[in-house]
């Protein structure tokens, strides 16, 4: 029985802009600590036999200038790699290119996990949904990890879609997108417009 509530509050979700090159950029900042050294969680998120345990297979080479591809979801390029504090990688789906940067803290006797996710302010899809376009997505990776961590059972594909479909799934997903709706309008976000794009995000993570 996965605690839906703890594991939300558990996270901390911000909203925010950067400058990059080319121009202007959106970002979104979540993350969550664990009870587990910094080493343990650096290799649960780096290891290819791991990662698919708390995320999604992956395959490719996982090193500066390898490119990487997650099972049905987005590839990429890794940009950098400071072990075991910090890497930076491409996210490439869609057509689209966006970052993902990952940034690992020992915090008292755990590790603060810290991943910002940064896309062009042109991008449609947050134009229509938000930051939830991408944080409900990272709030499930984020259980995924925390029931790893924690010595749970390896992902188990079907299992977890099958999760995701019922109600405790989709309540999961309703109140991820609420929460980073609030985190949107506490940006800056005119509260309507923040609304509205995560209603529209829950409507499209809660209707399979």
């Amino acid at each position: 029985m996965i605690d839906v509530t703890h594991q939300l509050n558990s996270v901390r979700r911000q909203v925010g802009t950067r400058v990059l090159e080319p121009g202007q950029a959106r970002i979104i900042t979540i993350s969550q600590t664990y009870a587990a050294d910094l080493e343990d969680v650096w290799d649960a998120c780096t290891s290819a036999e791991r990662i698919p345990r708390w995320f999604m297979p992956v395959t490719g080479e996982l090193k500066v200038g390898g490119r990487y591809q997650l099972e049905g979801n987005a590839g990429g390029v890794v940009e950098s790699c400071e072990p075991p504090r910090s890497f930076r990688a491409t996210w490439e789906y869609g057509g689209d290119i966006s970052w993902i940067e990952l940034t690992l803290t020992p915090e008292g006797d755990g590790t603060r996990f810290e991943l910002c996710h940064i896309a062009h302010v042109d991008d449609e899809r947050w134009a229509e949904f938000g930051p939830g376009a991408v944080g409900v997505g990272w709030d499930s990776a984020l259980l995924g990890l925390s029931i790893h961590l924690s010595g749970g059972e390896p992902l188990d594909p079907a299992e977890a879609m099958a999760w995701s479909v019922s109600p405790e799934g989709r309540r999961f997903m309703a109140e991820s997108s609420e929460l980073w709706g609030a985190a949107n309008a506490a940006s800056g976000v005119p509260e309507a417009e923040a609304k509205a794009q995560a209603e529209r995000t829950t409507a499209a993570y809660t209707a399979i």
